[in-house]
């Protein structure tokens, strides 16, 4: 949903499979250069009922920085008002991951989970501002 201004996605809280919460937690220090953030190692798994591509403007790790196989794509965003960053590795953006498109995967500094006492099936809403919304699509 586009207000002119922000994209906002809704989707429901569902369980992960893991794996950022130990690449997070192994790149550490890339993660904080590419966002200037120290994530929290994990992270939030919203589904969306209808699929999100990135935009054309994202931040990038690529898996030849830190001697990897997986590059990501980072696009920051804000949770509940706060900072926060969407990421999304380039096999779940290209359909063959572990997670479809209607899945997007949210990081910051603390556990979001914990935050805001969330339960798998609870409803919330993410924020992209304007500047990285462009061409970023969530399909009716």
């Amino acid at each position: 949903m586009m207000d002119g201004k922000t994209l906002v996605l809704r989707g429901r809280v569902v369980s992960g499979v893991g794996s950022f919460s130990f690449w997070i937690g192994q790149l550490q220090d890339h993660y904080e250069r590419k966002t200037g953030m120290r994530l929290y190692p994990g992270t939030l798994n919203l589904q969306l009922e209808s699929e999100y591509s990135l935009p054309a403007k994202v931040i990038r790790l690529e898996a030849s920085e830190y001697g990897g196989r997986v590059s990501v794509s980072i696009v920051p965003c804000s949770i509940q008002g706060r900072k926060a960053f969407l990421l999304r590795t380039d096999a779940n953006e290209n359909g063959t991951g572990d997670h479809p498109k209607t899945i997007i995967e949210i990081a910051t500094d603390v556990r979001l989970r914990d935050l805001f006492r969330l339960q798998d099936g609870d409803y919330l809403e993410v924020a992209i501002a304007p500047e990285w919304a462009a061409y970023g699509t969530s399909e009716p």
